[in-house]
């Protein structure tokens, strides 16, 4: 994870249309979704500024072990995706809307396996539903994307069953927010920050949820 590829550029950061299909009104104060979408720092650290995320927590999702470590799941062998665990209000944000934040600025949703410099299958872009009502509205999202034809080239973003969710070292969270002038966050993931940042104002808290607070 050190190339100085970036992996979403700046300028390619777009506020893709909200969905047309959204979660039903909230009924619970908390709802956890999963996402994957390349190396997990980056996608921590969007998230941890999202307003109404209580937590962002940096793991692997999506394989059959029941346990995961960063050293076997980076072998690309284990079927595990870097993944975060996000628990939000829905009373603030919705699925939907954490979904269109996620395509807008968090992952390029056309690349196989590979997200800038970080290839293998543990890099892929996968939603891990946690619900019947999630599953449906992702599934909604990503066929009106490509009807949208907003990349000009397919989405492979996955939708794969809820294996459950294993969370990564101590080291892996908040890496963003300690490292921020670390090349490979500098380079890769700080640009999707501040393309939040801009692209939904509405959105953005300053403070990020912190794992270690």
């Amino acid at each position: 994870m050190f190339h100085a590829v970036p992996a979403v550029a700046a300028d390619q950061a777009v506020r893709v249309p909200a969905p047309a299909l959204d979660m039903p009104g909230a009924a619970r104060t908390t709802e956890t979704a999963v996402f994957a979408g390349g190396c997990f720092w980056g996608v921590q650290g969007v998230f941890q500024h999202v307003k109404g995320v209580k937590s962002a927590v940096s793991g692997y999702a999506g394989g059959p072990v029941a346990k995961a470590n960063y050293d076997a799941v980076s072998g690309g062998d284990t079927g595990h995706a870097e993944s975060v665990q996000v628990t939000y209000d829905p009373r603030v944000v919705s699925y939907g809307r954490l979904l269109q934040i996620y395509f807008s600025v968090v992952a390029d949703p056309t690349t196989l396996n590979y997200q800038g410099p970080d290839h293998g299958s543990q890099y892929r872009t996968a939603f891990f539903p946690q619900s019947e009502d999630q599953r449906r509205v992702a599934i909604a999202y990503i066929a009106q994307l490509e009807r949208a034809h907003i990349w000009g080239r397919p989405i492979v973003t996955r939708i794969e069953p809820a294996r459950g969710f294993y969370p990564a070292e101590a080291h892996h969270q908040d890496y963003l927010y300690r490292n921020p002038r670390v090349p490979y966050i500098a380079i890769n993931d700080m640009p999707k920050v501040e393309a939040l940042k801009r692209l939904f104002p509405q959105d953005w808290q300053v403070k990020p949820v912190l794992v270690g607070a």
